[in-house]
């Protein structure tokens, strides 16, 4: 497969993982209601091991605007690809979400908490201060990449990058820098999921909460760019 298309698959498998645990958690009559943050953690850790095993091979896995900004940063990837691979990273996580809607339909339809509806697809914080929101992203994000950065040297692509000490990586910093935001980390897990919140026929849904959407794209971006230039300083 191409490398936009191992991205697409990548990041569907990533965000049906990640969104589909949240939705066991949060949704009535599911049989993981109540299970909580743990769970929540390992199935977005399960669901980034299992999207970059399936395309590290092909793409180097990214699966994350700010992993794909970064390797292009230190020539690792053409910049020609880039606009590609961001594509295919937002039109997968609409997929995966699409995809963990899809599953869980019958339980959407009985849901009555539009809070817990916009969770199962996107980030919001537990405290809302947009400045602090916008802090706590970049530097989850900073302390993310800066480990991805370092995990991916023995090569010049993400190919060298295993599925299982990345999904780790994700699993720790869901567990410690997790709970102000939800640790979106990636611009493309949030935005795709937000689209397809907005635009699916879920009865007790409310707003997408579109005034808050920047804090978890620029956010990752600006964190991820921060740890590349720490990381290329220090090399």
């Amino acid at each position: 497969m191409s490398v936009f298309v191992a991205e697409f698959l990548g990041t569907a498998l990533l965000i049906l993982f990640g969104s589909g645990v949240v939705a066991n958690v949060l949704l009535p009559k599911s049989k993981g209601a109540g299970g909580g943050w743990i769970v929540i953690t390992f199935g977005w850790a399960m669901g980034v091991f299992l999207g970059v095993y399936v395309s590290s091979g092909v793409s180097g896995g990214h699966l994350n605007p700010a992993v794909t900004l970064s390797m292009a940063y230190l020539g690792r990837l053409s910049w020609e690809l880039v606009p590609g691979y961001l594509l295919a990273q937002v039109s997968g996580a609409f997929t995966g979400a699409l995809g963990t809607w899809l599953i869980y339909k019958k339980h959407f339809d009985i849901a009555d908490d539009p809070d817990a509806i916009r969770a199962i697809f996107c980030t919001g914080p537990a405290i809302r201060h947009y400045g602090w929101n916008f802090v706590t992203e970049t530097l989850a994000t900073f302390a993310f990449m800066l480990g991805v950065l370092y995990l991916a040297s023995a090569k010049e692509d993400l190919g060298a990058l295993q599925a299982l000490p990345v999904s780790l990586l994700v699993l720790g910093v869901g567990l410690s820098l997790g709970g102000p935001t939800g640790y979106a980390i990636n611009p493309a897990r949030d935005l795709g999921p937000r689209i397809a919140h907005f635009l699916l026929p879920i009865p007790a849904k409310k707003s997408s909460d579109w005034k808050y959407a920047w804090v978890p794209i620029a956010g990752p971006i600006i964190g991820g760019a921060l740890a590349t230039m720490v990381y290329h300083f220090l090399q």
